[in-house]
């Protein structure tokens, strides 16, 4: 078993040294591995490179901890991969952005994190630090196995790591990623299981939060929504109906995370009056729905999305992988089909499923001003980019339409 174990590691390794140099189609190796190695040769970083973002100080992760979703789920995290932790292997939490906040381990396995610059604050992206699992599945959204010569990277081909992202199934939203990581001979493939399930553990606590929350709100909103009459609904903060009268609301309206009682006018909905209500927002409708004259997607900084109206003016902060599609959809004004914003987005053009649910979620966000088959923003609308100075269009991104804009 060790020599079969042996054999397939140099096969590996021979088969990353012939797609890195060059000497071979990257369809050689797994499809999430050349499509990921693709991905970050797009991105300019060479296999020798040694990581370019600093790690944060001690007051910015403990900021970052502070307003984590993960946090409070910590504790069950780590009782759930303990087990590993008892074996010798790191148990790794990050961030979205895919900085580590929490890790867990012996104090042998951690110093060999050390020397790879896998510590506390550090930024394991694919833009910084190539194929890693916690890159990758923050990239392609689902768990992730990279074993020793998968890496990118060479400094970590002596490394293996299992990672999945936790999502929260209320919103939609990546709340980060649980990662268990070793030496390349102490880890085994059966791990990806473990930190799947793990994954999914975590994100069940967060929905059982959301259903409570939201109950709270049905019993409170209802007799108001009622009194209110017209077209009146009482949503939570992530756009769950709570109650509705006067239309026939939707599942669920997506709100821009920056709602308040000055919005006006919402893509989805035309004219709005916005009032707060305890764990939720009341919203009237009003008869105006003004078409869309201007939309602006800034990525000077965090990415921020503006749509004027005749009357009206509406901002929204875009996930960093709705302001790829949104970069992606810009780029080709007249359209782009599933399997070619896959390729923008993952180098990978087989990845559509992914994609489509993607475009269902923007689309319940910016509405009419989204069309399908193909993919675009409509042509009434005329559209602008602002770009920073320096740097990558979005920062952390490995996809390649923004490496190669």
């Amino acid at each position: 078993m060790g020599e079969d174990r042996r054999q397939g590691e140099r096969a590996a390794r021979l088969t990353r040294e012939r797609v890195l140099s060059g000497g071979a189609a990257a369809g050689v190796a797994r499809p999430e591995i050349s499509a990921s190695w693709r991905r970050v040769r797009a991105g300019g970083l060479a296999p020798g490179a040694e990581p370019a973002v600093a790690p944060l100080t001690e007051g910015e992760v403990e900021s970052r901890r502070a307003s984590s979703a993960l946090s409070p789920l910590l504790p069950s995290i780590t009782a759930s991969l303990s087990p590993v932790v008892d074996d010798g292997l790191l148990v790794v939490v990050t961030d979205t952005d895919g900085r580590v906040l929490w890790r867990r381990g012996r104090t042998g396995v951690r110093r060999l994190a050390d020397r790879l610059g896998f510590v506390q604050g550090s930024a394991w992206t694919e833009a910084n630090v190539g194929t890693n699992a916690i890159g990758t599945c923050l990239v392609v959204g689902e768990p992730v196995h990279i074993h020793g010569p998968e890496h990118y990277v060479e400094s970590h081909t002596r490394w293996s790591c299992a990672a999945s992202p936790v999502l929260d199934p209320w919103t939609g939203r990546t709340l980060g990623a649980v990662d268990i990581s070793g030496p390349a001979y102490a880890v085994q493939r059966s791990v990806l299981a473990l930190v799947g399930v793990t994954a999914r553990l975590a994100a069940a606590e967060v929905r059982n939060e959301h259903a409570v929350a939201l109950e709270r709100l049905r019993a409170y909103a209802a007799p108001v929504v009622a009194r209110v009459g017209g077209r009146t609904l009482a949503v939570d903060p992530s756009g769950h109906i709570a109650a509705v009268t006067g239309f026939t609301a939707p599942d669920r309206l997506l709100l821009p995370p920056d709602l308040s009682p000055e919005s006006t006018w919402l893509p989805t909905l035309g004219a709005v009056t916005v009032e707060p209500l305890p764990g939720g927002w009341l919203v009237r409708l009003g008869d105006e729905h003004p078409q869309a004259t201007e939309l602006v997607l800034d990525l000077r900084g965090r990415p921020e999305l503006r749509v004027r109206t005749p009357s009206h003016a509406w901002q929204h902060h875009p996930s960093p992988r709705h302001a790829e599609i949104l970069l992606a959809l810009v780029r080709s004004p007249g359209g782009r089909t599933a399997a070619e914003l896959a390729d923008d987005l993952f180098a990978d053009p087989s990845r559509v499923v992914t994609v489509r649910a993607e475009m269902s979620r923007l689309r319940r966000t910016l509405g009419s001003l989204l069309e399908a088959q193909p993919y675009r923003i409509v042509p009434s609308v005329p559209v602008s980019v602002l770009l920073p100075d320096h740097g990558p269009a979005i920062e952390g991104s490995s996809a390649p339409v923004v490496a190669t804009g």
